[in-house]
């Protein structure tokens, strides 16, 4: 009996863990209005909460307006397995904010 619980407790445990490890990552684009006006397409990582277009500009927006960037807009949101494909585009704004 006791073998068993224990096997029991280990897979919760391992169940638990796995929505702590998931990462999801936001593409946006954003511009700098200082002449010349300058756009950027970026890519930054978001916590598991703000996981969809409009939380992730709500954490996006102050990240890059401290940077002196203003968020035109999250294109999507997306895990890891969407990485490799965008990080060619996003050259020096991957997962820089």
């Amino acid at each position: 009996m006791r073998l068993s619980a224990l096997l029991v407790a280990l897979a919760l445990a391992g169940a638990l863990a796995v929505p702590a490890e998931a990462a999801c990552y936001a593409d946006y684009k954003a511009k700098r209005d200082r002449p010349p006006l300058r756009l950027h397409y970026g890519v930054a990582q978001v916590s598991d909460n703000a996981c969809n277009r409009k939380a992730a500009a709500r954490v996006l927006r102050p990240r890059l307006n401290q940077a002196g960037w203003t968020l035109l807009n999250v294109l999507s949101t997306f895990g890891p397995e969407g990485l490799d494909e965008r990080r060619a585009s996003a050259g020096r704004f991957f997962l820089r904010y």
